[in-house]
């Protein structure tokens, strides 16, 4: 029985939409952080809220810079 080599399973062709779009978010969502760290009072922030958008704007940012790579010939 012979092995099956392991593909992805994201079409290689789909890698620089995915990094556009990826980044993309993450940047709006950083930038939403920014402007709400800006422009909240000390007494008005929720540690709850910064803690998500700041995971949520990671996971993108991190997904957006893997497709990058993937998508420059970079296969980590």
């Amino acid at each position: 029985m012979a092995a099956k080599p392991i593909g992805s399973p994201i079409p290689v062709a789909m890698y620089p939409t995915l990094s556009l779009f990826t980044l993309a978010i993450g940047l709006v969502i950083t930038a939403f952080f920014f402007i709400y760290e800006a422009t909240s009072s000390r007494k008005n922030r929720s540690l709850g809220k910064e803690l998500a958008t700041a995971a949520v704007a990671s996971v993108f940012l991190g997904f957006g810079s893997l497709f990058l790579l993937l998508a420059s010939g970079v296969y980590v």
